[in-house]
């Protein structure tokens, strides 16, 4: 596994996907699966970023990433609030646009995008898992 620490500011995010996709592309993921894991990673930093880190200016994001026999695992550490992603509910999608409510796709699409999501909150921080198998 490689582990990077990031600023939690949405600078960032193109490093961070950068990160993810060149472990991925040397896992072996197809492009599409490799955009599909960086989208998923984006999601995750982002909801870390404006949600945990919220009103917080010098919040840090560990990122840890590697391959496990045929998948690759992003483990992503914050400090910042903790939260119950079972309370947010499913996305309405066949709401009009017009009558969206704006946010909450974030962990849906991490969920849609990856096989595996896990949320923990421990004493030590939040911890995000995502797992994605090679098809």
């Amino acid at each position: 596994m490689h582990s990077v620490q990031f600023s939690a500011n949405f600078e960032f995010l193109d490093e961070i996907r950068e990160f993810v996709g060149d472990i991925a592309r040397a896992g072996g993921f197809a492009n599409k699966d490799v955009y599909n894991i960086q989208l998923a990673a984006d999601e995750a930093a982002s909801n870390i970023i404006e949600h945990a880190y919220e009103g917080v200016s010098n919040g840090v994001l560990e990122i840890s990433c590697g391959m496990r026999y045929s998948a690759i695992m992003i483990i992503m550490v914050d400090h910042g609030e903790s939260f119950d992603p079972s309370a947010i509910p499913l996305p309405d999608l066949k709401a009009d646009l017009s009558e969206r409510k704006i946010g909450g796709l974030g962990i849906f699409l991490m969920r849609k995008l990856m096989d595996e999501v896990r949320y923990e909150s421990k004493k030590t921080g939040n911890v995000l898992t995502m797992i994605k198998r090679k098809r």
